[in-house]
């Protein structure tokens, strides 16, 4: 059995080898995209990571007794992290990468585990982001394609290190592919058609010169629809449009929609090309050259995968039919000819969601495109395990 020596980042040196770590273990795996160093680093980075402001993050890379990299593992604990049903404290861990070897990985889960112990943790749930859900949140156990922007991807393998060592499924994150051309089914049309006979509906795409008022609409529609819900918090107009500001260069106004009824915003569908189309050829890397490298492929290579990032109607629209109304305005957009995409996926739903899983379903021949899981281990072994409650 090989001797293993786990060394914890405190510096630059190690850093570096803990995105080594990610490129080593997965460079042969088929489809994998290797993620821009610049975006795992943030996670990391006090100045960059909002995090930081409620919790702390611990990182380890484990190597063989060849001094090869065979594994990594970053702990966090966020005073924000809830969870529905809660009763215990509950840290994370991501950023998990391992070698096909039991022993190396329980030695990554158990230091994980001693230090959330130490900081009062009573669970741990992994992989998870020290931050934000819409980036590297869950293990692929099914749909193996080349992950999105900021999306976690691993081997097979990993759910047996997970499984193996006590871990059990919290909850399934579903993603749903389509075909962007293909007819949506005709009861959307007939819902659609309901509202769209009340003169006080109407729907618009974004538009990059008035990135200010759609930046007003999005944070109206977004804390009436999540606001305090499930541990997300409010948004404050400027930051989206700070968001929106810097998605600007790879924004396509026509995938970005919003629904009013009498001029006030009421739900919002947004898309975004699939940035991995084009950063698979930067290798990880986005200093100048690459930026300059990016702006080429950008427009010699099109963006053929788009991919739904957010999707929300406001309490009181809600079973109106409103989303339907703003799925078929869009498509009327979306199916012209000379729209370039041919393939879509919606970022994962949680199982717990049935509301969002129906509306996702309802769309077309939709599939589930791959399948996510978000796993929680206790450890207190007695304790009496139970999955995300539905909503």
């Amino acid at each position: 059995m090989s001797n293993f020596q786990l060394i914890e980042v405190r510096g630059p040196k190690e850093a570096k080898a803990f995105i080594a770590a990610n490129v080593e273990i997965n460079k042969n795996v088929p489809n994998y995209i290797r993620p821009l160093d610049k975006d795992v680093n943030e996670v990391f980075d006090d100045k960059k990571n909002k995090a930081f402001r409620s919790g702390k993050v611990i990182r380890w890379v484990l190597k063989n007794d060849k001094n090869e990299l065979v594994g990594r593992i970053a702990a966090f604990i966020n005073k924000k992290y809830k969870n529905k049903g809660d009763d215990v404290p509950v840290g994370g861990i991501g950023f998990f990468d391992c070698i096909q070897d039991q022993t190396a990985a329980d030695i990554l889960f158990n230091v994980a585990k001693h230090w959330l112990i130490q900081q009062g943790m009573q669970a741990m749930d992994g992989p998870i982001n020290f931050g934000e859900r819409d980036r590297w949140w869950g293990l692929v156990v099914k749909g193996y394609q080349e992950p999105g922007y900021c999306m976690n991807y691993n081997p097979p393998y990993y759910r047996e290190l997970f499984e193996n060592y006590g871990f059990q499924v919290f909850f399934n994150q579903i993603c749903f592919g389509m075909h962007p051309l293909q007819k949506l089914h005709p009861k959307l049309f007939e819902r659609h058609a309901n509202c769209a006979a009340d003169s006080a509906y109407s729907a618009s795409h974004i538009k990059k010169d008035q990135l200010e008022k759609y930046a007003l609409d999005f944070t109206k529609v977004y804390n009436e629809a999540w606001g305090g819900h499930g541990g997300l918090k409010e948004l404050k107009k400027e930051q989206v449009l700070l968001m929106f500001k810097k998605m600007k260069p790879v924004m396509d106004e026509k995938i970005i929609w919003f629904a009013y009824y009498n001029n006030e915003p009421i739900a919002l569908y947004v898309n975004m090309p699939d940035l991995n189309q084009w950063f698979k050829y930067l290798n990880g890397q986005f200093d100048l050259f690459h930026k300059l490298k990016f702006l080429w492929i950008k427009k010699t290579k099109p963006c053929k995968k788009f991919i739904g990032i957010v999707f929300g109607i406001v309490p009181q629209f809600q079973g109106k039919g409103v989303d339907a109304y703003i799925i078929v305005e869009t498509a009327k957009v979306v199916q012209q000819p000379d729209i370039h995409y041919s393939e879509y996926e919606m970022q994962w739903i949680g199982d717990f969601n049935p509301k969002m899983l129906n509306i996702a379903q309802s769309l077309s021949d939709t599939f589930q495109s791959r399948v996510l899981s978000t796993y929680r281990y206790l450890f207190d072994i007695t304790k009496e395990f139970k999955r995300h409650p539905i909503l």
